[in-house]
Parts: C-alpha cells; sequence; structure tokens
C-alpha cells in the first residue's frame, strides 16, 4: 500500500493530495496539463521536498515530519518523459549503469531477463542517436528496472513519442504490467494509454483528487466526466481461449460469453482487456441473425444517462459483473422502449476491438 499527504503552495498553484493506493499494477494519474500529475509524482520520488508531507510505502515510513528520504534512498526506478540515456555510453552500458552500484543482494532483476522483456537485445551496441523514439524510451525503462525497484514511476514516458512508436512501446508497457509484480504510478493526460494499461485511475485536476477507483468504475461513473465526452468508453476484462483462430481472430472469454477481437500476440490462458468504445456498441431486443457482428453479448440495462448531444442517450450496462456503455439516438431509446433492469444484448463489431 502507498500512502501519502501532500499540500503544496506555490502562489498559482496548489497541489492537496491524501490518497491509499494500491501497491500492485498500474496506477495512471491522469488530468489536462497543469492538473498536478507531474508535480505529485515529484512529491513521491522524493524530489519535491513537501513540508509535512507523508509517505509510507509497503509499512516503510519515507517521509514524515521527522524524516525524509532522499531520492537515492528510495528503492524506486523513475522514468521521465524524455529518455535521458547517457549519450557517450552504448545501450548496454546504459543499461548497467545502475545495476553495477547494487550490491548482490539488492539485485533482484538481471540483465538477460530485463533485455528479453523490452526486446532490445539487438540494440545492445548501438549509441542512443541511433535509436528510434521508442527504442530509447524501452531502454530507459530497462536502465529504470534493472535498479530493481520496489515501484516504478512514469511521467509521461510516451508523450514526446509519434503514433509509430507509440504502437511501438505499448505491447512492452503491457507485458512489463503483467510479467512483473512492481506497482507502477503512470503519468498520462491520454485516454488510450490510461484504458489500455492502468488497472487503478486517480483523476486530477487543478491540483485536487476529484476521484480515484477501478478503472471501469471511473470511466462509466455518471458523475465524473469521461461518460460526456466522443470517446466514452470502458474496458472489459476477459481471457484468451484462443490466441488465433483459423481467420485471424482472437477469441476471448468474458465469463462464460464468447467474444472475438483482432489482436494478435496473446497467448492461451491470458488475461487481457479491451477497450470498448461506446459509440461501437449496438443493442438489440433479441440475438440477430445473419449478421457481420460477431460479439453479441447478454446485457441488463444499469440505467441511461443523457449525452451531450441532445440527440443521443448513454446506456449504462452490466454483463456479467462488468460495465459497459453504449451510445444510441434518442429515436432508437424510444423505438426499443428501454427500461432499468431490462435484459438487452450489447452487439459489437470484431474489428473494432483490439
Amino acid at each position: 500500500m502507498l500512502k501519502f499527504d501532500f499540500e503544496v503552495n506555490r502562489g498559482e498553484f496548489a497541489l492537496a493530495a491524501k490518497l491509499q493506493l494500491p501497491n500492485q499494477g498500474v496506477t495512471a494519474l491522469f488530468g489536462r496539463s497543469g492538473s498536478g500529475k507531474t508535480t505529485l509524482l515529484r512529491c513521491i520520488a522524493g524530489l519535491e521536498k513537501v513540508p509535512k508531507g507523508y509517505l509510507e510505502f509497503n509499512g516503510e515510513v519515507w517521509q514524515n515530519t521527522n524524516t525524509f528520504l532522499a531520492v537515492h534512498q528510495r528503492p524506486l526506478g523513475y522514468v521521465f518523459q524524455e529518455a535521458s540515456l547517457f549519450p557517450h555510453l552504448k545501450v548496454a552500458a546504459n543499461l548497467l549503469y545502475g545495476f553495477k552500484r547494487l550490491s548482490k543482494e539488492q539485485k533482484k532483476l538481471q540483465p538477460d531477463e530485463v533485455i528479453n522483456l523490452l526486446g532490445i537485445e539487438a540494440l545492445l551496441q548501438r549509441y542512443p542517436d541511433e535509436l528510434s523514439g521508442g527504442q530509447r524510451q524501452r531502454v530507459a525503462i530497462g536502465r529504470a528496472l534493472l535498479t530493481s525497484p520496489k515501484l516504478l514511476l512514469m511521467d509521461e514516458p510516451m508523450a514526446s513519442l509519434d503514433a509509430t512508436s507509440k504502437a511501438e512501446i505499448l505491447p512492452f508497457l503491457e507485458k512489463l504490467r503483467d510479467q512483473l509484480r512492481i506497482p507502477i504510478i503512470y503519468v498520462s493526460h491520454a485516454i488510450e494509454e490510461v484504458t489500455r494499461l492502468a488497472d487503478h485511475l486517480v483523476l486530477l485536476d487543478a491540483g485536487k483528487v476529484v476521484a480515484e477507483g477501478e478503472i471501469q468504475n471511473i470511466l462509466t461513473d455518471p458523475n465524473l466526466p469521461f461518460i460526456q465526452t466522443e470517446t466514452a468508453s470502458t474496458v472489459l476484462k476477459a481471457k484468451v481461449k484462443q490466441p488465433l483462430t483459423p481467420d485471424g481472430l482472437t477469441e476471448l472469454t468474458l465469463g462464460q460469453q464468447p467474444m472475438f477481437i483482432s489482436q494478435a500476440g496473446l497467448e492461451q490462458g491470458q488475461e487481457t482487456r479491451v477497450r470498448v468504445m461506446a459509440s461501437d456498441v449496438v443493442l438489440a431486443l433479441t440475438p440477430p441473425q445473419d449478421t457481420s457482428l460477431l460479439n453479441c453479448l447478454t446485457a441488463w440495462v444499469l440505467d441511461i444517462q443523457p449525452d451531450p448531444n441532445p440527440n443521443q442517450a448513454l446506456v449504462r450496462l452490466e454483463v456479467g459483473n462488468q460495465r459497459l456503455l453504449a451510445r444510441i439516438s434518442k429515436r432508437s431509446l424510444e423505438k426499443l422502449a428501454l427500461e432499468e433492469r431490462q435484459l438487452i444484448y450489447a452487439l459489437i463489431k470484431g474489428v473494432a476491438l483490439n
């Protein structure tokens, strides 16, 4: 468990954050620019010395009125927006820079393990200026991991990357989340990154914590702004049943219900998550016949919420113990005569999911 209580006052900006965060998975600090995400991350790292601040990690006090562990005394890794590799050192030497300074007992992760995890075997003899943006950031993550941190902090690690580099690095971040049991605090203002990576979400605005909790609950909360955007979506957790069907799809199970997506590279039995846009969900009163739609999920209507577009509505659904959003027209809402606790069928294109 990560517990902290910080108050920062800079006149034009103030941060007040008191939270208890899980010590597993990825917790995203999310909000628009200037909301206080990076400041909070710097407080956790010890880069900001906050008077009367408090920080405890897994029962160990890092900061209180009598104690302040400096950055190098805190067992954490920090990945910045820019990779900041040593330009005169090859990738191998960059990776081992912090590793060589650890005692044998401190070395919980070994170079080969990290190199394989991040897929950087072919880069070891290159200099940083010979790497793409995504490659540099993978090396920076590897360097941070080889300090054997108990906590990993990532400050918008993909903010400076182009779309191609982001697509390259996201699968490696997912592997990091799934294969290493190191809690990660991940700063971002990109909802696409957050929905793909985060288990827990903290929403910040103007230096204050607006909401925090399990990501699916936050994304579908009618009192929060996420469902009122054009990109309203949720995340469904599923398990891989068949990694690659003969027609190139991946079959998942969502509880007892089958689901097909176009994402490759998953393994049988692996737990995964699927981001579903509210605009990609079609509702039906009966299971459809003779249709190209592959995914037909049995659901219950939780409630109906207003949409920023007065001609549309947002329907919140329960699929098993998970939540799904559907954005439909007012005309469709009236035609279906939807009511709370009504049985409904949610239809989703397989090609819309990855």
